[in-house]
């Protein structure tokens, strides 16, 4: 599907991504995880066109698709959504599903004047097309609200229902889980694998919530510092102590199933000192001035 050869992208002297190599396979749920700075979203943006690599190549299913622009790979089957949805935020989640399909008849002003059957026609699938959306995702319920109006969430799962009226191949996810509720979080979980079992969806999606990533993800590939660290089933990679040092942190080694070999020592000991200086002085009480009165 999508085949990464030693790609690069520099920004001045910072070398965001450096000489990554890696694949994605169809019909898989590829989670791409890393600290902060460590190039996730560079990456992304490199392969959805939105920056021009350095060097290297990208592929999607044997064609090189380097350097070419987001509408072309947009035509390509090659989406993205972001962090921050971006949504129309005066339509209703309806029109925003409908927005999507391109060359539609009632764009152009002479289709709409001498050919309005066919622009009524083509309206009429697109609208069934985002009613079957609408079904798939469980949003009747605000199929008519404002899209300005949504909860984070219910963003998320309008970003996802847009990528859904276009013939998508891989659909790359920027943080889909970030400021969203548990509660609805599954629900996106739930769909995703849905359009991946019953529908055939590609899906590469960077996310910080590992619960998240362990439930849905095979494989899980690892950044830092803008190179590739590890790749593995999610088990693995949680359990890799390179990783639990350069990205998963201290707070993992708790965590049933997870390598308690992490190097946590130093942080920890530090972390104690604080606690007990702050538990063990009594607090201070200010002194305050009473004024006399005459």
């Amino acid at each position: 599907m999508i085949r990464v050869e030693h790609l690069s992208k520099y920004f001045g002297g910072i070398h965001a991504v450096e000489d990554v190599s890696l694949e994605i396979a169809e019909g898989s749920i590829t989670g791409l995880i890393g600290p902060n700075g460590a190039g996730k979203t560079t990456l992304f943006n490199v392969i959805a066109g939105a920056y021009k690599p350095t060097s290297g190549k990208v592929f999607l299913d044997g064609e090189d698709i380097t350097g070419l622009e987001p509408h072309e790979l947009f035509h390509k089957g090659l989406l993205r959504t972001f962090q921050i949805a971006h949504e129309f935020s005066s339509l209703t989640v309806r029109e925003n599903l409908m927005m999507v399909p391109p060359h539609q008849h009632g764009e152009y002003l002479l289709d709409a004047w001498i050919r309005p059957a066919l622009v009524r026609q083509q309206e009429a699938e697109i609208r069934e097309r985002a009613e079957d959306v609408i079904r798939f995702l469980e949003i009747e319920r605000v199929a008519d609200e404002l899209a300005g109006n949504l909860s984070g969430g219910q963003k998320k799962l309008l970003e996802l229902g847009r990528t859904m009226m276009v013939d998508a191949k891989i659909v790359f996810l920027d943080e889909v889980g970030a400021g969203v509720n548990r509660t609805l979080l599954g629900t996106i979980a739930d769909a995703i694998r849905r359009l991946n079992v019953e529908r055939g969806y590609t899906f590469c999606m960077i996310e910080h919530d590992m619960d998240f990533i362990s439930d849905l993800c095979d494989p899980v590939i690892v950044m830092a510092e803008g190179h590739l660290l590890a790749q593995g089933k999610a088990a693995d990679i949680m359990q890799n102590e390179d990783v639990i040092e350069a990205y998963l942190g201290t707070g993992l080694k708790n965590k049933p199933g997870v390598s308690s070999a992490a190097p946590d020592a130093r942080p920890a000991k530090k972390a104690g000192k604080s606690a007990a200086k702050a538990t063990s002085a009594p607090p201070r009480k200010k002194a305050v001035k009473r004024r006399q009165s005459k």
